[in-house]
């Protein structure tokens, strides 16, 4: 079944809320900057129970931040944003119950088995998290790295998803083009991740209402969790609010 899966994005060193296509070395259109601190939405995550979450550095200087969240929920949320084989072990260390990666998995713009396999060497494929975010091209949608401006050629396709799954635990995949804008969820793509995933599997970008919840419950026959950031009252959306989410996962 469905479930909703919480985030926090940093920014700058802040708790935000951007516009994902925006995001590129000068900055990016925000919709939320928190008062609050990382710590405090871990802090929240835990209180009530929720569980798969994600903490997400854009860019740099997020460091700190985000080892205060893992710290303030140990074990409780995922952590994705410039991890490779090289600090992989002190964000484990620090409390992540998963990584995500995404660039570190390309070079020159092609996926690398061999930086997959070093990544792995320091994970184990139980702690790994494929972030599979991407663009909508003329052929489907191509997954996208360096803050989702640079489309590579590889497909989120059938043969794709089926090959990757054997090397990770799960997969997160942001819907670049409509990730921050309120404007609804990309239908196809999630039913397209409902028919070939077979490991469990986020959605994010463009949730707006707990109806979203339904509708990737539907679309995804309960395959797909979904993840709500700008519509959601506690980073000043007006479309939900995390008690809503939590009632529903509690149904689930």
């Amino acid at each position: 079944m469905t479930k909703f899966r919480p985030c926090i994005d940093l920014h700058q060193g802040k708790v935000k809320q951007i516009v994902g296509g925006s995001l590129n070395d000068h900055g990016a259109k925000e919709n939320f900057i928190s008062e609050h601190d990382a710590a405090y939405y871990a802090a929240l995550y835990k209180e009530h129970k929720l569980t798969g979450g994600h903490v997400i550095a854009l860019g740099p200087g997020n460091k700190e931040e985000a080892i205060k969240a893992l710290k303030a929920y140990p074990n409780g949320l995922q952590f994705g944003g410039g991890v490779n084989h090289k600090n992989a072990s002190e964000f484990l260390k620090a409390g992540a119950s998963h990584l995500i990666v995404t660039s570190y998995l390309f070079e020159n713009g092609e996926f690398s088995w061999d930086r997959l396999d070093r990544i792995k060497r320091e994970t184990g494929t139980e702690k790994l998290i494929l972030d599979l975010s991407c663009r909508r091209t003329e052929t489907g949608w191509n997954i996208a790295t360096d803050r989702w401006q640079t489309v590579t050629s590889t497909q989120i396709n059938l043969e794709n998803l089926e090959e990757l799954a054997d090397h990770c635990d799960e997969f997160l995949i942001h819907a670049a083009d409509v990730e921050g804008l309120q404007a609804g969820i990309d239908k196809e793509l999630v039913e397209l991740l409902g028919q070939h995933c077979s490991i469990p599997t986020t959605y994010a970008g463009g949730a707006r209402t707990l109806e979203d919840l339904a509708l990737v419950q539907t679309l995804s026959k309960g395959k797909v969790d979904l993840t709500i950031g700008s519509a959601l009252d506690i980073f000043g959306g007006e479309g939900v609010t995390l008690e809503q989410c939590i009632e529903w996962n509690q149904k689930t």
